[in-house]
């Protein structure tokens, strides 16, 4: 592992690419849940996970090295990674590819539980556990340099809780959790006991972009235009930070981390505006420092304007990720180098954005 000397990097927004050999882990009276992966002789690049004969979660298109060249040069982000280092077929090569970016410890976030997977309780059951104990195993061969968010059965607290368990015994360092799940708001008293053995297990709770609701799938159609992807996931992920801001859960759970992943910072500033306008109204005192007194994070990009930015999240707040293995207008694997080489931050705001905030959001 990493040790604490030389560790300066940990890159808080990493993810894993989900293979049909992330269901080997299924039990034998499981495997009727296995997803299978689709693909259409119209759009040859494009696969889809079906998962009770229905296309559920995402997958990125296998397009080839010169496309994905292509949109990073229309982009002006690196986006190309090696399959197997994305996909984690090879965990040498994705350490390889982390030391070559100058990262140490990247955390890994899911990429198939961007929506509801499945309403049958078993089956979200038998999925989650497999897919957490894929990652355990990947967690076991990268010396302690690939932690991750484990993904949990909303619809079976007690199971949840069981695989929360485990997880934090094989390395993962958060829950995974999303803004909408079927007809519940993150900040819903049904969500209070996944809080509380989060805090409990000293694990933070990972609010990725994502929208588990069908109602609100059905409302803004496909996933694969870039205005409803950003009704759809991006947005809800503000919206609950400002719902937690308002709300008795950072009094209620003190020592509880909340980690508000891949949407960007931009909107930080407007959130802290929102609270300082309905706080006197509702008898509270505004704080110095709101996002940090709550253990808020947020994971900012590159392109956002930092230090204004900064001047609203306060010093606590921020942190960095790649998106690393993914193709979308939040990925860029050069992330670090490019944040190292900002020159609108001092280096100990560098050096709280990339090691400091990340080691106490993850408890790393």
């Amino acid at each position: 592992m990493a040790t604490e000397a030389k560790l300066r990097v940990i890159d808080a927004d990493a993810h894993v690419v989900e293979t049909e050999r992330t269901w080997d882990y299924l039990e034998p009276a499981e495997e009727k849940f296995r997803p299978v992966l689709y693909t259409s002789p119209s759009a040859p690049t494009r696969e889809f996970w079906v998962i009770e004969e229905r296309i559920r979660g995402l997958r990125f298109p296998s397009l080839s090295e010169q496309q994905v060249l292509a949109m990073s040069d229309a982009t002006g982000r690196r986006m190309h990674t090696p399959r197997e280092a994305r996909e984690l077929d090879d965990v040498q090569l994705r350490l390889k590819e982390m030391d070559n970016l100058g990262i140490d410890v990247q955390v890994l976030h899911n990429t198939l539980w961007i929506e509801q997977v499945s309403p049958d309780p078993d089956v979200e059951a038998a999925l989650c556990r497999s897919w957490n104990k894929w990652l355990a195993d990947i967690w076991r061969q990268a010396n302690g340099r690939l932690r991750w968010s484990c993904v949990v059965p909303s619809l079976l607290p007690d199971e949840a809780a069981r695989q929360m368990r485990f997880a934090k015994e094989n390395g993962a360092v958060a829950v995974c959790l999303r803004p909408f799940d079927g007809d519940k708001y993150l900040i819903n008293p049904y969500f209070y006991p996944f809080f509380e053995e989060a805090e409990r297990l000293d694990m933070a709770i990972a609010v990725h972009i994502a929208n588990a609701s069908p109602q609100y799938r059905q409302l803004f159609g496909s996933i694969f235009t870039n205005a409803n992807s950003f009704a759809l996931f991006r947005a809800p992920t503000m919206m609950v930070c400002h719902s937690l801001l308002n709300s008795q859960l950072p009094e209620m759970f003190p020592d509880l981390r909340w980690g508000f992943i891949e949407s960007s910072a931009s909107w930080v500033p407007w959130v802290y505006h929102e609270i300082a306008n309905r706080w006197p109204a509702a008898g509270k005192t505004m704080s110095a420092d709101p996002f940090g007194d709550a253990n808020i994070y947020v994971t900012c990009q590159t392109d956002d304007d930092l230090p204004y930015v900064r001047s609203y999240a306060g010093e606590r707040c921020l942190v960095i990720g790649t998106d690393y293995g993914h193709l979308d207008p939040s990925s860029e694997v050069d992330a670090i180098s490019v944040f190292k080489s900002d020159e609108r931050l001092d280096e100990v705001a560098k050096e709280q954005v990339l090691l400091h905030n990340p080691r106490r959001l993850y408890g790393i």
